[in-house]
């Protein structure tokens, strides 16, 4: 296979879940081929500290979310704070992060699928968040000027990169000095077997891109990136694949 295979299969793949978002049908992960590690309840993919509160966002966004986990718990968004989603999807982590960043603050998601920025952009009029945009782009060509972005969210879309050493180069060369990267993704405890990696409805389905853990971690350390560590995820021994949350920075101010 090669990329443009893989990127027409994920564009496919999660085109056909914002369609069915954008004519209301049910577009939950859970009703999807994804590995059952990377489907994420809504208590799992929004902050603790705003479920049930006065800015919980409406039950259809977040049932359409396709993330496997929470970035922005640990990515401590400051007001002000330029944020960039990297494979934004139906919005909602940019939607949660405007809050935490105000109206002072800016927040970009990039998506590479179409109907996606289509269903982000209407989310977006629904929850009236005037400070985020949408940008069509691919993770390894980012649409974002050199130095701009503070902080660097992703939920669950590294993974569905075929040339990750390139995403993160692109990661490092978006961030302002210091900037800070906060990622959930799919990872493995030994490599993916070749026969899983060129299944296309498995990769798309956030599991035959996934990388070793140690690798992933070694591959933004090569990029640039400082302060790379993995703080939460794989605690069961036996589990092979799982959700990994990772930070890191880019070295400067």
């Amino acid at each position: 296979m090669n990329s443009t295979t893989i990127k027409d299969q994920v564009r496919e793949h999660y085109g056909e879940h914002a369609r069915r978002a954008l004519e209301n049908q049910s577009s939950s992960c859970c009703g999807s081929t994804r590995a059952a590690s990377s489907c994420c309840a809504p208590a799992d993919v929004i902050p603790a500290d705003l479920i049930a509160t006065k800015d919980a966002l409406p039950a259809d966004i977040v049932n359409a979310s396709l993330g496997c986990g929470t970035p922005l718990e640990i990515a401590k968004l400051q007001p002000g704070e330029t944020v960039l989603d990297l494979g934004s999807g139906g919005g909602l982590d940019c939607f949660i992060a405007s809050k935490y960043v105000g109206a002072s603050g800016r927040v970009i998601g990039v998506d590479m699928t179409p109907d996606m920025l289509a269903l982000a952009r209407q989310n977006a009029e629904k929850v009236g968040a005037t400070n985020v945009e949408f940008r069509h782009g691919e993770l390894e060509h980012l649409p974002v000027e050199d130095a701009t972005v503070d902080v660097i969210i992703s939920n669950c879309v590294v993974n569905l990169a075929p040339d990750k050493d390139r995403v993160f180069a692109e990661a490092l060369r978006v961030l302002k000095p210091g900037g800070r990267v906060a990622i959930s993704d799919i990872v493995t405890r030994v490599p993916m077997p070749d026969i899983l990696r060129a299944n296309l409805e498995s990769w798309a389905s956030c599991v035959s891109g996934a990388l070793v853990e140690k690798d992933y971690l070694a591959k933004m350390r090569a990029a640039g990136f400082v302060g790379v560590e993995k703080i939460a995820g794989g605690e069961n021994p036996i589990e092979p694949v799982y959700s990994a949350k990772i930070v890191a920075r880019k070295p400067g101010a």
